[in-house]
């Protein structure tokens, strides 16, 4: 594997990117953001991503990118589309990157990414087993890893429990919204990861999205067999994940 890639990290209001040693798991350079362009059709937004490539320093012909995106990715398509443009929907996003950067590129969930930077570099570095990573924000994403390998696509954010879309009603989103305390927004919490528990029986648990900052408030609250704990790689995480993954596919 090379020493170094691109990691971009795209959401519905930003994309930020930097230049990642992923032997190390680190940033070479400061992340650089811009807004997402408003529609967010797959056009625009890969000029952005371009635009981000050319301003970081340190940056050479060869190098191989990585995108986190919110969507399902299967084979490079993106097959949804989270607070962006529905021409996703079913696009080719790995072709249409590499002509517009001229470079190797892998497109991957941005929940798989977060996960591949904690299994990497972070809180389930050398775990065995089933390790789950969620993150809270927007919305509840999920990864799942069995002996290190990554599950694509996991989206058990959308577990439907008491009849309802569970992340209505556990996300960080849905705490803000309803103006919960962190003991109500616990109690939430407990509902969805016992769930969690119940069906898949994990080893660890891990915990991300820029709450888990907070995770004494909300962390020893839950009642679980598994242990959960807080991500360490935080916001830098889909940019790690997504660089350590183009890296390990453009050289294996």
């Amino acid at each position: 594997m090379a020493r170094k890639a691109i990691g971009i990290d795209i959401g519905g209001t930003g994309i930020k990117g930097a230049l990642v040693d992923v032997r190390k798991g680190e940033l070479l350079s400061e992340r650089v953001k811009f807004a997402t362009p408003e529609g967010g059709r797959p056009e625009d937004i890969a000029e952005v991503v371009k635009k981000i490539i050319a301003t970081l320093p340190g940056v050479s012909r060869g190098m191989a990118v990585g995108i986190c995106f919110p969507a399902v990715v299967q084979h490079g398509r993106t097959m949804s589309a989270a607070n962006v443009s529905k021409e996703w929907i079913g696009f080719d996003a790995d072709a249409h990157f590499e002509r517009v950067l001229g470079r190797s590129v892998h497109v991957l969930n941005d929940a798989d990414a977060a996960g591949v930077a904690e299994m990497r570099f972070g809180a389930g570095r050398r775990r065995r087993g089933l390790v789950m990573m969620t993150t809270l924000g927007t919305g509840i994403g999920t990864a799942l890893f069995m002996d290190g390998k990554l599950v694509p696509n996991a989206e058990l954010g959308h577990l439907e429990i008491g009849g309802v879309d569970y992340e209505t009603k556990a996300s960080f989103a849905a705490k803000e919204r309803e103006n919960l305390d962190w003991d109500s927004w616990s109690a939430r919490l407990q509902t969805y990861y016992a769930t969690l528990e119940r069906l898949f029986s994990p080893d660890l648990i891990i915990v991300g999205g820029g709450v888990s900052k907070n995770h004494q408030e909300f962390l020893p609250k839950l009642k679980l067999a598994a242990e959960i704990v807080p991500a360490q790689k935080r916001n830098n995480a889909g940019i790690l994940g997504a660089a350590w993954v183009a890296a390990d596919k453009h050289y294996d």
